[in-house]
């Protein structure tokens, strides 16, 4: 069963009365075209409006759908010859973060990405997509592997941030997110990171360290979470809606701030109503961002990366 967001709820049930209708006209029960066509245009417009002016809350709740694109969905489509790699060689496999090599269009990759999984087993298998240690360090000793071949690095970015548990700080949690931002700052070879989802705090910049950062239409990215700022500046979650707003965590605000590169656009009603297009649309962009990056030596991928970052933020003098 499809799951409907708070505000899609006259949509849906205008969606609901022209599944009925079209029962009832297959049958050959009664002649209501018209009424179809006149259902379906009010539909329509609906979701266009509503999609066209949703607000920073409702974007944060397009961006946890549950039937977005995953980060398996992008590997299962973009790339062919996928051979997955697991473990940190330090101990233990992490299946919030899944990555491997491949090839994206013909050119070997090395490719990886947080998975949130689809289901409830497979949610609690990926640990809702929160990377322990472990995981970051597995992306990091898997950067380091695509230095090595000279191997292009894609990133696909879906998180609420990293694992916030007691073991996961005992293991060294932010040494292994500093750790994977070290590596892929370092190595000399293309990184293109595209967010496909959430984009929460240093659990995910920890994989977003790249020369090209893409960003679909109704993604998000953020320092915290709008409930965690709220709570913070408010003393209350109650606030989310204001937090939400006030943090420019859209990617319309991020591309005018200079944190992005490009916006990926996302089919009516957001990427989980036609996941075939939107994954097709992502690996145009990449291909696109691509091409231009294989043609720079390596040390000069290197310097324009951390150019990137260095710059964000700093005024000018």
């Amino acid at each position: 069963m499809a799951v409907t967001l708070e505000f899609e709820k006259p949509i849906a049930e205008l969606e609901s009365k022209l599944s009925e209708l079209r029962h009832l006209s297959s049958n050959g029960e009664v002649n209501i075209t018209a009424e179809v066509n006149r259902l379906q245009d009010k539909a329509d417009t609906l979701l266009k409006k509503t999609y066209g002016s949703l607000s920073p809350w409702q974007k944060v709740l397009v961006a946890r759908h549950p039937e977005r694109p995953h980060t398996s969905d992008y590997i299962e489509t973009l790339i062919t010859n996928f051979t997955p790699l697991a473990g940190d060689r330090n101990f233990a496999e992490d299946e919030a973060i899944i990555g491997g090599l491949g090839k994206f269009n013909g050119h070997p990759v090395v490719v990886m990405g947080h998975e949130k999984g689809k289901d409830t087993e497979l949610r609690i298998k990926h640990n809702f997509g929160m990377p322990r240690p472990e995981g970051y360090r597995k992306a990091a000793r898997l950067m380091q592997l695509a230095d090595k071949f000279n191997l292009p690095i894609l990133t696909f970015v879906d998180t609420a941030g990293a694992h916030p548990a007691i073991e996961a700080e005992e293991r060294g949690q932010s040494e292994a997110i500093a750790r994977s931002l070290e590596v892929s700052s370092s190595v000399q070879v293309p990184i293109i990171t595209t967010i496909v989802g959430e984009g929460g705090s240093g659990g995910a910049v920890a994989l977003a360290f790249a020369n090209v950062v893409l960003m679909l239409e109704h993604a998000i990215y953020s320092v915290i979470s709008p409930e965690g700022c709220a709570s913070i500046l408010w003393r209350t979650r109650d606030k989310k809606e204001e937090a939400a707003a006030a943090q420019k965590l859209t990617a319309q605000d991020l591309k005018k701030l200079g944190v992005i590169d490009s916006i990926i656009p996302e089919p009516l009603g957001g990427a989980q109503r036609n996941a075939k297009t939107v994954i097709t649309a992502v690996g145009v962009a990449i291909e696109k961002s691509l091409s231009p990056l294989l043609s720079l030596d390596r040390q000069t991928l290197r310097e324009k990366r951390r150019a990137k970052f260095l710059n964000m933020g700093r005024l000018p003098v």
